[in-house]
């Protein structure tokens, strides 16, 4: 228990350092969202930009069994790079927005059928 519980304080850390970057737009804010309870976590944009409304997600991740699943990151760094470089085995990190059959070529966790 006590890897996943710092599994969400990486996740935490990683998304409030993204969230409190500068947007160029003032009226577009970036919105964390954690459920500690299922282990999803959400980093959302949401705003207006004149007439034209933003709102979608940054970087979705979740935790299952023991292993940080990322469902999608729109980051330029890679959050899977930030997880390795605080200390997170690569087999711990699956990459959920590959195919599960490219999984085994990306370096990082694969799921057993």
């Amino acid at each position: 228990m006590e890897k996943i519980t710092q599994y969400r304080r990486y996740i935490r850390q990683i998304f409030e350092e993204y969230a409190r970057l500068p947007m160029s737009d003032e009226q577009i804010k970036r919105e964390v969202l954690f459920d500690t309870e299922h282990d999803r976590y959400q980093l959302l944009v949401v705003g207006w930009k004149g007439h034209e409304r933003f709102h979608g997600s940054i970087l979705h991740v979740d935790i299952i069994g023991e292993q940080i699943w990322i469902q999608y990151d729109g980051t330029e760094t890679g959050i899977a790079n930030e997880l390795v470089a605080l200390g997170v085995p690569k087999e711990d990190i699956v990459l959920a927005f590959h195919a599960p059959y490219k999984r085994k070529y990306t370096g990082f966790g694969v799921v057993p059928v």
